[in-house]
């Protein structure tokens, strides 16, 4: 249910709707925007019936929210949410976010010599995995906090905001300590026990789509972080599972416009994982910001032949820098730049 209050609501007024929606044992989510003020309730169907909430002091109307994800929809919040990472780094704006760097922290040289080439070339966010999810329990694992620590240095040296996976909720606290954001990885979508711990921090958390996961899907697992009370929320499109062998994903470019309608979310996506082949990054990555996504994710590696991971769907420095100039015309004809 969304109650959308009168713009010359009283702060009593306010403090009064809070208070009875709470002794009704009903959950308020409060959403300001520059020309009036919402509060999305979210508990039992039968209280939210029978109560007249149209009554209170100060309520404009009340509306039912028919989407099963409340807080993620367009029903509850109609203006696009901007994520902001620093004072001037934000995702959702006008400027469409570039994420780069390596699939693993090797060491702190290799990380910091990809970081300044991707700096360069115009990336903002650099990603790196110390804790990695992989398929076989003999492939490289990650660093752990010896990466993370690499992760924080190198961003702190370079100014560049900082993403990495966390996997497990005993490692939310001490991933947050060094990451300026917080990465959900497909294997832990619908981990739901890890959606709501990160959904206690306050830091911005980039969502990644299940490998065979609906959309309806990826904004429920969302809306488990939102529910918990953290709204800096990304999304990330990185391909799904399909019966075709020819890409390692099959990359549903459809997803970005019909995320957007559903949702406030901003939606970026990650090419690398979606095809798993270096060469076809680049046109993947110009017909997502063709259909209007809010970021790119893509892997970075100076010497792909020799990296600890995903080394075959990784770009050369070079490769990332002229990439992104051939970004930047598609950019302008969607009004967004990059």
């Amino acid at each position: 249910m969304i109650v959308v209050l009168k713009p010359d609501i009283t702060k009593k007024q306010f403090d009064y709707i809070i208070n009875r929606v709470k002794k009704l044992g009903l959950k308020p989510h409060i959403s300001k925007g520059t020309e009036r003020t919402i509060i999305g309730l979210i508990g039992p169907e039968d209280v939210l019936r029978i109560t007249p909430l149209e009554v209170f002091p100060g309520v404009e109307k009340v509306m039912p929210v028919l989407a099963p994800y409340k807080l993620v929809s367009r029903e509850f919040q109609t203006k696009n949410t901007v994520v902001k990472l620093s004072q001037k780094l934000k995702i959702g704006d006008k400027k469409i976010a570039v994420i780069a760097g390596p699939c693993a922290i090797e060491n702190y040289d290799i990380l910091y010599e990809i970081a300044k080439k991707i700096k360069e070339a115009g990336a903002t966010i650099l990603r790196g995995g110390a804790f990695k999810p992989r398929t076989s329990p003999y492939s490289f694992q990650g660093l752990g906090e010896e990466g993370l620590k690499y992760l924080k240095q190198v961003g702190e040296s370079l100014n560049m905001s900082t993403v990495t996976e966390v996997m497990d909720t005993r490692d939310v606290g001490l991933v947050s300590r060094y990451s300026d954001m917080l990465q959900i990885g497909a294997r832990n979508m619908q981990n739901f026990n890890l959606l709501k711990e990160v959904g206690q921090t306050k830091k911005p958390i980039l969502l990644k789509r299940g490998l065979s996961s609906t959309i309806k899907e990826l904004l429920m697992s969302a809306e488990y972080i939102l529910s918990s009370g953290n709204f800096n929320v990304i999304l990330c499109e990185r391909g799904i599972r399909t019966f075709e062998d020819a890409t390692r994903n099959t990359l549903d470019i459809s997803a970005v416009p019909i995320i957007k309608k559903l949702s406030h979310l901003p939606v970026i996506v990650d090419p690398s994982h979606a095809s798993g082949k270096w060469e076809l990054i680049s046109p993947l990555s110009k017909a997502a910001v063709a259909v209007g996504c809010d970021g790119l994710l893509i892997e970075v590696h100076t010497k792909p032949e020799e990296a600890f991971s995903d080394g075959n769907q990784s770009l050369i420095p070079n490769r990332f820098k002229e990439l992104i100039k051939e970004l930047k015309p598609i950019a302008k004809a969607t009004k967004r730049e990059i």
